[in-house]
Order: C-alpha cells, then structure tokens, then sequence
C-alpha cells in the first residue's frame, strides 16, 4: 500500500462521519447562503474541529467563494479542502540538522509514546541516521522492557539504566554515549506525565537543563505524543502541556480508529503547534511524516469511496 493509500485508509472513520455529512448536506442545498455556512459550522463542531477553528473555517470559505464567484454548492467541497491544506501548512518538518539532534518524546500513559518513539526510530534509521534511543521512562519497568523491545525491531541502539533510577542520569549517559558512537539522533522516552503533576514537570525540566549543558548547540525537538480518539480532550492536553513544556510538535496516534481526525485542525490553528507525524495503523511503518497536502487530500477523497 502506498504512502497516499496509507493516510486516505487510516483516516476513513474520519471522512466517513464528518467529510459525509458534509457532502450530504452541500446537496441538499441548491444555492451558496448563510443557511448553509451555518450548517456546514455546525458539522464540523460535531467533527471534533473545535468552535473556533470551525469559524475560522466558514469565514474563509465566505472570502473564497466570493473572490471566486463560486454559486455551486457542489465547489465548496474543493474549497474546502483547499482551506484546510493552507491552515496545516507550515512547520511539520523535524529540526534535527545538527550531529546529534536530540528528539524529547512526550506524553501521558496509554497514548502510544514508547510504540511511537519505536516506530520514528525506525522511520529516520531507514532515511540514513544513526539512532540511540534514552530509556528515561524509569518509572515503569515494562516501559524499559518496551523500548528495548523497539531498539531490537527498528535496528537502533539504546542506553538504559534500572528502574527508579534518575531519568536525567539516563539522558546525561545517552548523550555521551551519542557522542563516542557517532549517533546523529537521540530519542528520549519519558515517563507518563500529567501536567498537573509538578514533581514530573519538574523532572522534565531537569532533563532538558541536562541537554542544554551538555548539547548547547544542537537541534532540539520535544514531541507530544497525542491520541487521536480524544477529540478535544487531546486539545486540552496539548494545551497544558505546551505552557509547561514548550512542545514544538505534535504526534498524532491512532487516526486509523476514531471519526475524530478534525483534531488535526484545532491542534494547528488553536495552539499554533504543527502536527509532525500521524499514526494510521499498527504495523512498524505506519507512522508518517505529517503532509498538510496530502492529508486534506485524503479527508476530502469521498467520491473515490463510492
């Protein structure tokens, strides 16, 4: 199955229930009028878009279909789907040019983090780079186990210490462990935090003073780890977590299992957070790199369902 096939098949539950009803209801309507921007808000509401990004959304397609001339109600499903792929254009590419980049992965328990962090290994080891993943989720010993479990799968190294151990001692050893093995990328797994634990935000901070003493010059990224089957409960989150963690991108997991995929839009437009990578299934390869084109191609891909 190819890239494209990928993402339009992971995000069917998706297209299914909000970009559906949406095409129900344009032919329901003869002419372009306030009654059917007021519908078609009203949809994507449901669609776990978010109020304001719905707005936003409307107001566009106002200005479109007016610079356009556009009287076809059948047109405002082009429209559209060009409106979305310039709200999500912008920022979805890594920073990690520098030897080594280090990547921070984020997130709380059950959202995927450690099979994700697995997959992205893997991902940028088959475009060229030499990964060490840092097992600094030493809360769980099941994490380590995990983690250890993905270095084996994705081909990638690993530093680890025993559980309880300081996970800024972990970050400190993989560091230089990165730099005496040539590594061009470190991936970091931390511990299931919640935003109103401070102990752990601060153990994050800890961590990220670690990498800024001893890699003061080099790429940094710290990558939230979403669920996608949330809705807007993932918005909240990425909101909590961005005031106390400085994220500069999101992951979005398992968009394959939930009609709630408009979460992408609230996450761009409402945090101004770009969405780095997307889950669409199970298998090692199934995480993507994030294509705002494609991915408002493959929401609005209906006709081709049929």
């Amino acid at each position: 199955m190819g890239l494209f096939a990928k993402i339009k098949e992971g995000l069917k539950k998706t297209r299914d229930s909000v970009v559906g009803q949406i095409d129900s209801m344009l032919k329901s309507f003869s002419k372009i009028d306030e009654e059917l921007f007021e519908e078609l808000e009203e949809l994507l509401v449901m669609g776990d878009v978010g109020i304001n990004t719905s707005q936003k959304i409307c107001d566009q397609l106002r200005k479109k279909v007016k610079k356009e001339g556009v009287t076809n109600p059948k047109e405002v499903h082009r429209l559209l789907e060009e409106i979305v792929a310039e709200m999500l254009e912008g920022g979805q590419e890594l920073n990690i040019s520098t030897k080594p980049s280090i990547i921070l992965v984020i997130g709380v328990n059950g959202v995927g983090k450690t099979t994700t962090i697995g997959k992205l290994a893997n991902n940028l080891r088959k475009d060229g780079n030499k990964v060490l993943l840092s097992a600094a989720d030493t809360f769980r010993a099941a994490a380590i186990d995990q983690l250890e479990i993905w270095a084996e799968r994705s081909k990638c190294d690993i530093v680890k210490q025993n559980e309880g151990s300081d996970p800024a001692a972990v970050v400190f050893d993989s560091i230089r462990a990165a730099k005496a093995r040539g590594a061009d990328v470190i991936i970091c797994d931390t511990a299931g935090r919640l935003h109103n634990k401070k102990h752990l935000m601060d153990e994050l901070n800890k961590i990220s003073r670690i990498i800024d003493r001893e890699l003061p010059d080099a790429d940094k990224e710290v990558l939230l780890v979403l669920d996608a089957t949330t809705g807007q409960n993932a918005v909240n989150q990425a909101r909590e977590f961005k005031n106390a963690a400085g994220i500069t991108g999101i992951v979005l997991t398992k968009l394959d299992g939930t009609a709630k995929g408009g979460v992408v839009l609230s996450i761009k437009e409402e945090l101004d957070v770009p969405v780095k990578y997307i889950g669409v299934g199970e298998q090692i390869d199934d995480l993507q790199p994030f294509d705002p084109q494609e991915f408002a191609k493959a929401l609005f891909d209906v006709e081709k369902d049929v």
